[in-house]
This record gives structure tokens, C-alpha cells and sequence, in this order.
């Protein structure tokens, strides 16, 4: 079984390349499907990551909603035809600064910063 670092790295990782890939802005963001795919595979990757966090960090860690970290990968992987790009790019835009923030205070706490 692999530590809570562990999959918290993997979250900073996947977040990384979402701000990488959308940091042409929004308009491209809309108008292009392979950054479309490649910002949703990743926000399905961070999700599932957050996920695999112990129940015990999760409580102690309870300023982000894992729950609806949850919830929000089922909605990309199970709801793939009807996936509304615009609220994704509200996500990336508004949710995932905040979300970085949020793990990056957690892995220095742990001593891992990144």
C-alpha cells in the first residue's frame, strides 16, 4: 500500500499539467478537443488519486472536499458525452488554484514539499 505523500504528489503532478495545458487561456481551451482531453484525463487522474488517500488524512485534512473531488470524477468519467467543457474551465479556473494551495500545505506538512 502506498503513503498519503505518495498520492498527494501525484495530485500536484496531475494539477500541473492542467495549468500547463490550459495556460493559453480559455478561448483555446474551448475551441481546441485535444487540450479538452488531456485537462479531463488529468482531472480524472488527480480525483482518483485523491481517492486512494486514507480515510485518517482525509479526516484530518477535511478544508477540502473530498467528497465532491469524488463526485466530480465520476461526473468526467461517467458522464463522458455530456462532459460541459465550460464548467471545466470554471473548475481549472476557479477550484484548482485553491485545490494546489490546499496539497501543497498538506505535503509541507508532512514534510514533502513540493
Amino acid at each position: 500500500m502506498k503513503d498519503d505523500r505518495f498520492y498527494l504528489v501525484h495530485i500536484t503532478e496531475c494539477i500541473a499539467r492542467v495549468l500547463d495545458y490550459t495556460k493559453a487561456g480559455k478561448n483555446f481551451f474551448l475551441s481546441d478537443a485535444r487540450t479538452q482531453d488531456a485537462v479531463i484525463r488529468n482531472l480524472q487522474i488527480m480525483a482518483e488519486s485523491s481517492q486512494r488517500l486514507s480515510d485518517a488524512f482525509k479526516s484530518k485534512h477535511s478544508e477540502l472536499d473530498w467528497r465532491g473531488l469524488a463526485g466530480f470524477r465520476n461526473v468526467l468519467v461517467h458522464g463522458y458525452l455530456g462532459v460541459d467543457v465550460g464548467r471545466v474551465w470554471e473548475i481549472v479556473e476557479n477550484r484548482i488554484p485553491e485545490i494546489k494551495r490546499q496539497v501543497e500545505r498538506m505535503l509541507e506538512e508532512l514534510g514533502t514539499a513540493r
